[in-house]
């Protein structure tokens, strides 16, 4: 039974699924769109929120070295990704990659993880999205009732429609085509570093240097159970929280990461891109170097315009114009987060739809949503369904206690594609590589090791919600992904065979 349970499907046999003419997807994503998507989903809510909360909780204005941190950790995934990528052009990103080089309970395993990450993302996104519109509605002087902008009115009841929406919409333009997908995306990603350069430009001009002292303010002992590290951490090694200090950095890199979730959706587009052997690295890479430079030069701004400890936690770039005699800024800042949020939501609902579409094509989940639409071409069953679930959720859920979820849930994919990428350069050195991680076995070692570090720093409450999922998952695979395997079917030169290890006979 566990030589099956890490049975691996050969590369060969899954770039052959993607040609079945009833399965397969339409290839019309190039380099450039590929690196509008990674800017489009990166670039949301951390840029705007998170580094007003880290320079005043955790780093001062040495945020801008967390940030730096935080973009090195995801720069190493992103190189095994990269790789992954252009070696196994098939949807499903970590999901696919999992299977072909640990074997098919470990992938089952990271896209049951995935489908949870990214809608639970896309729901979360949502419900900040309606937030800024119905601010942005609300200067204009037009008011939605209570019990349809997700608050409780007195009846108790509260649904938000913007957040479910949007969501709609969202599934609608996937469900038409990536291609329209990637223009719509295009011009709102235009749209969205537009402001960020304008925070970047304008800001510069009221920078005050006596701002910047302390960079790294002095570390200082704080109350327990304030937050500020993770109880795992301080079970494991001791360590009182501290604010600040050296370690506040790393601390503020795991709370900023956040910010950076999304370079692997660019990843599940790998069978819809033309010349994925060339394009899904620079798309992966590329848009992960822009974000990081954009939000570095943002965090010197935004701590030079204003003093850290006086920061806004909850709009720190608006309100740091604001402080400055600049309101005009500020609602462009607004406006630019929320136009940007759209691609966001529209992105990770992409990502999500495409892993389900993977697993269900290998039998792992019900073969009826592996069917493309006749004249499109894309997943549309998957994602109407998908669609409608997430909107209903976004309609009657916040999800702050759950958006933790999400992080989680990226930093475990980083550690299988890691791993992944050792093995598979063991079982099959045969495999052309048009893109090859560096320094093999140790970037992919670092990137496990930085992914752990960040996990540790999460709340103890993350993991327990974290580990509930997957053992729900576990009993959804023993009660019918395993028995329904189109691997389990195939003869094994499409698969490693029952006398396989785990992760597929050495060729």
């Amino acid at each position: 039974m566990s030589n099956t349970l890490f049975r691996t499907k050969k590369v060969e046999q899954s770039i052959l699924d993607t040609e079945e003419p009833e399965h397969a997807l339409k290839k019309s994503l190039s380099a450039l769109d590929l690196t509008v998507f990674g800017v489009g989903v990166i670039i949301g809510t951390g840029i705007f929120v998170l580094t007003g909360k880290v320079a005043k909780e955790n780093a001062g204005p040495g945020v801008s070295l967390a940030f730096v941190a935080a973009g090195v950790a995801c720069g190493l995934a992103a190189l095994c990704y990269a790789e992954f990528a252009s070696t196994v052009p098939v949807a499903g990103s970590a999901y696919t990659f999992s299977y072909a080089s640990l074997g098919e309970l470990p992938a089952w395993i990271i896209g049951w993880d995935l489908v949870l990450e990214f809608a639970l993302g896309t729901a979360v996104v949502a419900v900040g999205w309606s937030g800024y519109v119905r601010s942005l509605m609300d200067n204009a002087g037009w008011h939605l009732p209570d019990s349809l902008g997700g608050r409780d009115g007195a009846t108790g009841f509260g649904f938000d429609i913007l957040a479910a929406a949007l969501v709609l919409v969202l599934t609608a333009i996937l469900v038409v085509g990536v291609k329209l997908s990637a223009r719509i995306t295009t011009l709102v990603v235009a749209i969205k570093v537009t402001v960020v350069l304008i925070v970047i430009i304008a800001g510069a001009f009221f920078i005050e240097s006596k701002n910047y002292t302390p960079f790294i303010p002095p570390a200082q002992n704080v109350e327990a159970g304030s937050g500020i590290k993770s109880p795992l951490i301080q079970i494991m090694f001791g360590w009182a929280p501290t604010n600040f200090g050296v370690m506040g950095i790393f601390t503020a890199a795991s709370v900023v990461f956040f910010a950076f979730i999304g370079f692997d959706v660019v990843a599940t587009a790998a069978e819809e891109t033309k010349n994925p052997q060339r394009d899904m690295p620079r798309g992966i890479l590329g848009s992960l170097f822009i974000c990081t430079a954009l939000y570095v030069l943002v965090s010197i701004v935004v701590t030079g315009m204003q003093k850290y400890t006086e920061l806004s936690i909850d709009a720190p770039l608006a309100d740091a114009f604001k402080a400055t005699g600049h309101p005009w800024f500020a609602g462009v800042i607004s406006f630019g987060a929320a136009v940007g949020l759209t691609t966001v939501c529209m992105i990770l609902l992409l990502g999500q739809t495409r892993v389900f579409f993977a697993m269900s094509r290998d039998g792992l989940l019900p073969r009826f949503f592996s069917r493309v639409h006749p004249r499109f071409r894309t997943p549309h069953r998957p994602t109407i369904l998908l669609g409608v679930i997430i909107a209903i959720v976004a309609g009657f859920t916040s999800l702050s206690e759950l958006a933790e979820l999400v992080n989680i849930g990226t930093l475990f994919a980083f550690v299988v594609v890691a791993i992944g990428v050792v093995i598979l350069r063991h079982t099959r050195p045969d495999l052309p590589r048009s893109f090859r991680t560096p320094l093999v076995p140790w970037v992919p070692i670092l990137s496990v090791l930085a992914s752990l570090w960040l996990m540790l720093n999460l709340p103890a409450e993350t993991w327990l919600r974290f580990g509930i999922w997957m053992v729900i998952g576990f009993v959804v695979y023993f009660l019918y992904g395993r028995t329904h395997s189109r691997l389990g079917r195939q003869p094994e030169s499409a698969a490693g065979g029952p006398q396989d290890p785990p992760g597929g006979t050495v060729r």
